[in-house]
C-alpha cells in the first residue's frame, strides 16, 4: 500500500474508469478523471492509496472539517480492486491503510456510500465495524440521498 503521487493520476483515472464501467455507471474518460484527481491532490483534502504494481486497487479518501467534533470527517469516496486481483485481501489491506491514514490525519469518523447489491463490499465494511444503523445493529437504518444538480 502506498500513497499516490501526482505522477500516478493517469493510473488512478484508468482504475476509476474501469470501476464505473464494470458496474454500468457513466464515467468520464480516464484522462478527465486524471485531471480531476490532479486538482484534488493539489488542494490537499484528498488522499489516494494504491495497491500493487499495476496498480491493482485504489482507495480515495476525502477530508473535511467536522461540525460535531474537533476531528476531521473522512469520506471513503471510492474503493476498487481490479477483478483479476480480487479475493487476495487487497480490499481489506486498502481499508486498513485507509483507516490508518484517516486516523493519522486527525479524522474521528469515516463514512462510506455503498450500493445495496454490492454485498461483498458491504460485508467487508461491516467486518471492519462500519454500520448503516444508528447506535448499533438494532438501531434505525441510515439512508444517504443524492440528487444531480
Amino acid at each position: 500500500m502506498r500513497r499516490a503521487g501526482l505522477g500516478e493520476v493517469d493510473s488512478i483515472g484508468h482504475l476509476l474508469h474501469e470501476f464505473n464501467r464494470e458496474f454500468g455507471e457513466p464515467a468520464p474518460p480516464p484522462s478527465a478523471l486524471a485531471d480531476r484527481l490532479r486538482r484534488l491532490l493539489d488542494v490537499g483534502d484528498t488522499v489516494v492509496l494504491l495497491a500493487g504494481d499495476g496498480p491493482d486497487g485504489v482507495a480515495v479518501l476525502r477530508f473535511r472539517l467536522s461540525i460535531w467534533s474537533p476531528g476531521l470527517e473522512c469520506s471513503l469516496a471510492e474503493l476498487y480492486v481490479a477483478p483479476r486481483r480480487r479475493g487476495l485481501g487487497i480490499g481489506r489491506a486498502l481499508m486498513d491503510a485507509a483507516l490508518r491514514e484517516a486516523t493519522g490525519r486527525g479524522a474521528d469518523t469515516m463514512d462510506i456510500g455503498v450500493d445495496e447489491p454490492d454485498t461483498v463490499a458491504r460485508h467487508l465494511y461491516e467486518r471492519l465495524g462500519f454500520s448503516n444503523r444508528v447506535g448499533g445493529p438494532d438501531g434505525p437504518v441510515m439512508y444517504v440521498y443524492e440528487r444531480e444538480l
